[in-house]
């Protein structure tokens, strides 16, 4: 019996190291979510719709449009490291073209051609201007004209950006020693296994809140047509409570090089959940300030309009996509003018700075400083011709 014990406090003990341990943040912000649930009526309502229309108008199409990426990528399986080496004078207009590419691999991939020597620092500067990260995908999902001139601008912003640099400074300027492999085992430690059945769970409800979200495209009311009142609301308040909980619960997010190893699936499913998780922050925290405060966000931002890109550029300077994505919702919600939207997809850099964080700290602080430029153009050019 003692032994027997002595065994299930060991796997309770391992369990927490490898699952709890390690997102200790993650957990706070679930539990906190928990504790808003049960505060009060009003702050319940506003947390289950919230989490409701995040799931059925952000996660469902968000998955949808991360599984028709993932296997183009997959399908088309093409070497950068050759196609770079074979057109050194356009790496920035290659690098661009990756780093626009929807989610971070594109741009993971080419810093990873910069730390192994292969790419020059102006083909760093063109993918970081070019790539929005994961709020892409959030961009693509709920509103295409939008991405379209977002990414457009930043494919042009970054190819001229990255060959400009490339002329001032020269191909070889802070160019990395070559290294067969500067990752190491820092990106092939991939996302860990999700719980075993929360993929499938999770899959399983995909394909019906497709549907749903698709009717409130269309501006049609599920619940008239299944017959079923309430159904929508609690269908979605689940799939985003699963979503959150699979997010707090799995191995950190980390970049799409090492997911790339892992079949389709998980990466839809962990790729997306991250995607949730700061929707849904982000819906709450619009929801619960103009709750408590009586006020209309949007009005109060547009006091402040003149400083709003230059605040997106400024959260476009922290690393990861989280913090974007909150750039991305607020944009869709109406609170921020399309300036802003345009000066933080330029200035983010997303998760592909990470590793060029860890491996070359000064080429990626000097390759941040140098995206402000495009970012302040573009975010106030846009502002005072347009708005």
């Amino acid at each position: 019996m003692t032994a027997l014990a002595l065994r299930s406090a060991r796997s309770i003990q391992a369990l927490w190291a490898e699952r709890f341990a390690p997102n200790g943040r993650k957990l706070l912000i679930a539990l906190l979510l928990v504790a808003l649930f049960g505060s009060s009526p009003e702050i319940r309502a506003l947390v289950m719709q919230a989490m409701a229309d995040a799931y059925l108008q952000v996660t469902v199409f968000v998955a949808v449009t991360l599984a028709l990426f993932y296997a183009v990528e997959r399908g088309l399986n093409i070497n950068l490291g050759e196609v770079m080496a074979r057109n050194a004078r356009w790496q920035p207009a290659v690098a661009a073209l990756f780093g626009a590419l929807p989610g971070c691999g594109g741009a993971i991939v080419v810093v990873t051609q910069y730390t192994r020597g292969y790419a020059s620092f102006g083909a760093l500067i063109s993918v970081l201007v070019s790539t929005m990260g994961d709020a892409a995908f959030l961009l693509i999902a709920r509103d295409p004209e939008s991405a379209v001139i977002v990414l457009s601008i930043s494919l042009v912003a970054g190819t001229i950006t990255g060959m400009i640099v490339d002329r001032l400074h020269g191909r070889d300027f802070m160019r990395m020693k070559m290294d067969a492999d500067p990752l190491g085992a820092a990106c092939r430690t991939g996302r860990g296994l999700l719980p075993p059945g929360g993929k499938v769970l999770w899959l399983s409800l995909l394909f019906p809140g497709t549907i749903l979200g698709a009717m409130i495209a269309f501006q049609a009311d599920p619940d008239v047509i299944i017959g079923i009142p309430g159904f929508t609301l609690w269908f979605g308040f689940a799939g985003a409570a699963l979503s959150i909980l699979l997010w707090a619960i799995s191995a950190n997010h980390v970049n799409a090089l090492a997911g790339q190893h892992e079949d389709m699936g998980t990466r839809i499913t962990a790729d997306t959940n991250f995607v949730t998780a700061w929707v849904v922050m982000a819906f709450l925290t619009y929801e619960i300030f103009v709750y408590a405060l009586g006020v209309d966000i949007g009005t109060l931002f547009h006091a402040w309009a003149p400083v709003l890109p230059l605040a997106a550029i400024l959260i476009g300077f922290i690393p990861g996509c989280g913090p974007q994505i909150v750039v991305t919702t607020l944009y869709l919600a109406g609170a921020i003018p399309l300036s802003a939207q345009l000066a933080n997809g330029i200035a983010n850099d997303g998760d592909a700075l990470f590793p060029a964080i860890a491996l070359a700290p000064r080429a990626a602080v000097l390759a941040t400083l140098y995206s402000a430029i495009p970012a302040v153009i573009v975010g106030y050019g846009w502002f005072f011709l347009f708005e």
